[in-house]
């Protein structure tokens, strides 16, 4: 909603401001439809030329996530560290063959079914399953973990940030699309210079709303969205963190308490839990083992 907030700022401002000063807004609102045509439609054609229909597909989603946020707030970062509190205690007491109910069929556990948001999570579901499985198989050096760990992290920011550099490199180009629309405008009002300055006038003010769209959806909305879904990806990437943080602090050897609080130092600031509460969250934990 703040997204759209800010756009609607955006667009009072500029055409308040132009209409204010004496600006007639029935040439620019009568050439628009057809510089949007030109301008949106090469926009889109060269969004799809470099794009797999993949990517395409997986930009078109990312917008849900400018207008929602992250998906990840305060009550989901308490659930996955009391669920790894469960997890890595239950590692300590019994051993890590315990694990294996839990992690080979999540669907049926009653740890991951206790956290319903963080079980309907399919990436940090087999993340964390994986990586216990791994343990399993004795797989325990922890620094070849963390490394493991942090490509496959790094692997998957890459593949997330990719609509929002496509949407940036749209961005760019938009412009010089106006300025293409501008052009077209140009030649048109050429094959016209027999026609007295009023019709020309008209037919060149015409030509310049591609130009001035080109530079306002550039500046003014792609770019502004593609900074937004870069944000939100990266945001959404410090969940996954945590759980690097808190197996690796586990693989390590520390005590299942001091494994989560290292990994609750890595929440974001603003949905971080105190101390307090993720100590009164594990505490009242009611999960069969």
């Amino acid at each position: 909603m703040l997204t759209l907030g800010g756009l609607g700022f955006l667009l009072a401002c500029v055409f308040g401001s132009f209409i204010a000063t004496g600006g007639a807004i029935g040439p620019l609102l009568g050439a628009m439809p057809f510089e949007l045509i030109t301008i949106g439609g090469a926009a889109i054609g060269t969004f799809v030329m470099a794009n797999s229909m993949t990517a395409v597909k997986h930009t078109l989603a990312g917008l849900g996530k400018v207008m929602k946020g992250g998906a990840f707030k305060k009550s989901d970062y308490v659930d996955l560290l009391s669920l790894l509190f469960f997890l890595v205690r239950l590692a300590n007491t019994k051993g890590a063959m315990a694990l294996e109910p839990h992690i080979e069929k999540p669907e049926e556990s009653a740890a991951f079914q206790n956290f319903p948001r963080i079980a309907a999570n399919h990436h940090a579901t087999v993340m964390i399953c994986d990586y216990l499985r791994m343990v399993g198989m004795n797989a325990d050096d922890p620094h070849q973990i963390e490394d493991v760990m942090a490509r496959e992290l790094k692997k998957t920011l890459h593949e997330e940030l990719h609509g929002a550099h496509a949407l940036q490199t749209m961005a760019d180009a938009l412009p010089a699309l106006g300025i293409v629309a501008a052009v077209l405008g140009v030649i048109k009002t050429m094959g016209h210079i027999n026609q007295p300055p009023s019709v020309l006038g008209a037919m060149i003010g015409d030509a310049l709303v591609g130009t001035f769209l080109g530079v306002l959806l550039a500046y003014g909305m792609a770019a502004p969205i593609a900074a937004r879904l870069k944000g939100v990806v990266e945001e959404e990437a410090k969940f996954f963190d945590v759980i690097r943080a808190v197996l690796v602090a586990h693989l390590h050897g520390n005590a299942p308490q001091v494994s989560v609080e290292t990994g609750r130092k890595m929440v974001p600031n603003e949905y971080m839990p105190s101390f307090q509460e993720l100590e009164e969250a594990v505490q009242n934990l009611k999960i069969s083992g």
